[in-house]
């Protein structure tokens, strides 16, 4: 059966957020189904989708709902026929998608550590005492003040641009980004110090772009397959599963990792209290094809360590 392509004239849509770096994750994705198919990119139109999260920025993501405040009104265009395809951020996603759609295509993934953002310093260590730092990530929160418990950490909301311009306005003294995003913006001329992994573990698929289709979408799906990249779908299945089993959200600091080395994948993850008063963390070894039940049996093993309570936030 010949592959149906589409054409200007009958385009395909991939959705996306409207933040530049959505856009920029979104035209990569073009481009290299364009390229996959030696096709022009006028075969391919980039719908914008406002969603909650975009669009609520004065409140953590806690109080307003969680990871699918940036995916739900994409996916139920999706699943409308509005759009054929949506790119995400694979750190934003939920674990568990709509029925009737599928995630299971990502690129090849970008830099996955945190990077340390502030005009007057290079380095965490280095903040006085009660500097404010802004992050709006659970995680990032409770790394940081297991760190640096005497610091202030506010609120920071918004994209990368508006977290950014919120530093120059003093809002905070500094605070972390990711380093794909820097990365796939090219924002070079941005000073940072990257965070290496064993210092600051980064979120469950950090760096990695996922695109989302509908499951019936056969035509859809051999394409997407042209494109995706299999050693970043391996990690991503030992840190996804990770995530599940703790019944991860935007609501618990949790942080994991796969790396592969040969045929072995090396997993580590972390689980913290909210307030950074606590963390745990485990490290394993196995097959690169059981990295998922690898996920499971860490995420269980932490759990048990960790007992009742231990996500919630201490008055």
């Amino acid at each position: 059966m010949t592959l149906k392509l589409p054409t200007p004239a009958q385009p395909l849509k991939i959705g996306t957020r409207g933040s530049p770096l959505a856009l920029a994750q979104a035209h990569e994705t073009r481009e290299r189904l364009a390229h996959a198919f030696e096709l022009p990119f006028e075969a391919f139109t980039i719908v914008v989708i406002k969603t909650t999260g975009d669009k609520i920025i004065d409140r953590p993501l806690k109080e307003i709902g969680g990871k699918g405040l940036f995916t739900r009104e994409i996916e139920a265009d999706m699943l409308a026929h509005k759009i054929d395809i949506a790119v995400h951020s694979m750190k934003d996603m939920p674990t568990v998608q709509p029925d009737g759609l599928l995630l299971d295509t990502y690129l090849p993934r970008e830099d996955v550590r945190d990077a340390f953002i502030s005009p007057g310093d290079t380095a965490l260590e280095n903040l006085p005492s009660g500097t404010k730092v802004g992050t709006s990530s659970l995680r990032r929160r409770a790394q940081l003040m297991a760190k640096r418990p005497d610091l202030e950490v506010v609120e920071f909301r918004g994209n990368l641009q508006t977290r950014l311009m919120k530093l120059d306005q003093g809002v905070a003294a500094a605070t972390f980004l990711a380093m794909a995003g820097l990365n796939r913006l090219a924002m070079d001329d941005v000073p940072k110090t990257p965070i290496e992994t064993d210092v600051m573990l980064p979120a469950v698929a950090q760096g990695a772009i996922g695109i989302e289709r509908r499951t019936d979408d056969t035509r859809v799906a051999a394409m997407l397959e042209a494109i995706h990249d299999i050693p970043t779908g391996q990690r991503l299945a030992a840190e996804r599963a990770f995530l599940l089993e703790l019944d991860g959200s935007c609501e618990t600091p949790i942080a994991g990792l796969a790396e592969l080395d040969g045929t072995t994948l090396h997993l580590r993850g972390e689980v913290l209290r909210p307030d950074g008063s606590e963390a745990l963390d485990d490290a394993m070894s196995c097959p690169i094809e059981d990295g998922a039940e690898a996920g499971r049996l860490m995420a269980q093993k932490l759990l048990a360590q960790a007992g009742p309570g231990f996500f919630d936030w201490r008055d």
